[in-house]
């Protein structure tokens, strides 16, 4: 049997789901863009906020909050749902995209949100695809460093801001 979600009315989620046998479905600019692309109408059809995101080649993570008594489940069981099935028309397979049901974590505080924050952002780096989290082209801090904004929210604190700034210019200055 397996385990009751927690939630908690307000609260922001780190959210992650991997991809079934861990294969790299999610490895080209194309079905990133596609997974984008859905993710975009879940926000027209969804009320929330994504504060962080990347996109892997065979998993994707997300700091979210569920505006509105959305269901947090209901929102992601939407992205990963049609998102395994435009995947599975577009390229004539069948069966299932994603391993398991998403996972995720209830962030308590102004430090766990800054320290999965960045572990996201530092997700393409720790893999080796990129040197500086702001190169990774499919991931929320790149689209903050270049002030696209039809994803993610505005960092909810200015000194979100300038944290990781610091933390990306003391990185490159050693």
């Amino acid at each position: 049997m397996r385990q009751k979600r927690t939630l908690k009315n307000g609260a922001r989620y780190h959210v992650y789901a991997r991809i079934n046998r861990q294969e790299y479905l999610l490895r080209s600019v194309f079905v990133k863009e596609m997974f984008m692309f859905i993710l975009r109408r879940a926000k027209k059809r969804y009320k929330f906020q994504v504060n962080n995101f990347c996109i892997m080649g065979n998993h994707i993570h997300f700091i979210i909050k569920p505006l509105n008594n959305e269901s947090l489940s209901a929102i992601m069981q939407w992205i990963l749902g049609v998102f395994a099935q435009k995947y599975n028309r577009t390229f004539g397979l069948h069966g299932h995209v994603w391993y398991d049901r998403f996972k995720s974590k209830i962030i308590v505080d102004f430090r766990q949100f800054l320290h999965t924050f960045i572990y996201i952002a530092n997700n393409p780096v720790k893999a080796g695809i990129v040197s500086t989290p702001v190169d990774y082209r499919f991931s929320g801090i790149s689209f903050l460093h270049k002030g696209i904004l039809d994803i993610l929210e505005r960092p909810p604190n200015r000194v979100l801001r300038v944290l990781w700034s610091e933390l990306y210019y003391r990185k490159q200055n050693k």
